[in-house]
């Protein structure tokens, strides 16, 4: 805080302000950040961060108190800047602790006390002046939003660098996890005449799976005037069971077939043709032959 914002505020106002900064300094308040203007300590922004186990949970929320000269004898402004779904963005809230009802305000409530209060009226429901409803989809949808929201606010970065500091690595370890490739599941394919069970406990036999929707890719049947079969090609162990490779010929299990061609199906609705080897995942081959 620099010199000239004790110039811009009276002296009881600025005295109680500054006591207030280095208590919130030695005992913060759970989940939230604050920070004066360096230019003004009438204005102080702050950072919520959501709480477990709430559909704010992983969000960032950022907002402002103004205090007014008469501070602590008058109560500040509060105000969300941050889309969070439960209240307006930029319009002054109207809370107990506000400036909405000063004849309930206390002098002796400080910063913590209204930051404080500001959290426990975030989290419930119960409707304000300024207050909107949404459902806890749309909350949380604001939540993994509000990390890109608040990177691009310039007094929030400049305020708060470590809080954004924290968002740019949350944001980071997602876009990685992002670009993880899906495995494919594994299929069920054992040799000719052996029972076994599937994935999902479904009993097999000759590959076939005789209820339920067949997982990963399915196998080819005849066309008219044509023959198939499929081999699966085992090499190594299965990586997520620890099994032994599985191979053999089993008879036809279906896919689909368009006119007079055959295509494999995978989950995501892609085909490919059916001719060649398919690369099912790192452990198993699918040759598939036509004749």
């Amino acid at each position: 805080m620099s010199g000239a914002s004790t110039k811009r505020a009276p002296t009881t106002a600025t005295q109680r302000l500054k006591q207030d900064y280095l208590r919130i300094k030695k005992d913060p308040v759970p989940y939230i950040r604050a920070e004066p203007l360096p230019s003004n300590i009438l204005e102080w922004h702050y950072v919520v961060r959501g709480p477990e186990m709430t559909p704010y949970e992983g969000g960032y929320y950022h907002g402002k108190l103004v205090f007014p000269r008469e501070f602590p004898f008058k109560p500040p402004s509060i105000y969300m800047i941050t889309p969070n779904g439960r209240f307006k963005c930029n319009t002054r809230l109207c809370l107990s602790i506000t400036d909405f009802h000063p004849d309930t305000w206390n002098p002796a409530w400080s910063v913590s006390t209204i930051l404080t209060g500001l959290l426990s009226f975030m989290v419930e429901k119960g409707p304000t002046l300024g207050s909107i409803e949404t459902s806890d989809f749309t909350k949380r949808q604001l939540a993994a939003q509000s990390l890109a929201f608040n990177l691009k606010d310039k007094v929030f970065c400049e305020l708060f660098p470590e809080v954004s500091e924290e968002i740019k690595q949350k944001q980071k370890a997602q876009d990685e996890r992002s670009c993880r490739p899906q495995a494919l599941p594994l299929p069920d394919v054992v040799p000719d005449g052996d029972a076994h069970h599937g994935q999902n406990g479904l009993p097999l036999l000759n590959g076939r799976r005789r209820s339920g929707p067949t997982p990963g890719v399915s196998f080819l049947k005849p066309v008219r005037g044509k023959q198939s079969r499929s081999v699966w090609f085992g090499f190594g162990a299965d990586a997520r069971s620890g099994a032994r490779p599985r191979w053999g010929l089993p008879r036809a299990a279906g896919l689909g077939v368009e006119g007079e061609g055959l295509t494999l199906r995978f989950p995501s609705s892609r085909s490919v043709s059916s001719l060649g080897l398919v690369l099912v995942n790192p452990f198993f081959i699918l040759l598939d032959l036509v004749t």
